[in-house]
């Protein structure tokens, strides 16, 4: 069973950029694609992007294309999640997510990460 880790997260001011990262336990880690999610206070858990085993593959909700790029280095055994032009909407909790199948849908993910806060000042 993989356990999956976030960092990153933190208090940033509207307009900053911030990398956030997930790294995974077991290796190879490229068995796994990996989605990343988000959980604002009061809302439901939304899809943010996911990505391919091998990372050729991304995938982004549609309201995060443009500021939001996932990554992976499977060497490391991390994905990565870049944001630019942070906005206090952008607020919420961070989730990284594994599984065997490339989806975009969090009811499909078997191993979740505990999440990382991040935090938008205005």
């Amino acid at each position: 069973q993989v356990q999956l880790v976030e960092s990153g997260g933190g208090l940033v001011q509207a307009g900053d950029s911030l990398i956030l990262s997930c790294t995974a336990s077991e290796v190879p880690f490229s068995r796994y694609a990996v989605g990343w999610f988000r959980q604002a206070p009061g809302k439901e858990r939304e899809f943010v992007a996911a990505i391919s085993r091998s990372g050729a593959t991304p995938a982004y909700a549609n309201s995060m294309k443009g500021r939001f790029t996932i990554s992976r280095d499977n060497a490391k055994n991390t994905v990565y999640l870049h944001v630019n032009s942070l906005k206090p909407e952008d607020t919420a909790v961070y989730y990284c997510a594994a599984n065997w199948v490339f989806t975009t849908s969090g009811n499909e993910y078997k191993f979740w990460g505990q999440g990382t806060q991040v935090t938008v000042s205005s």
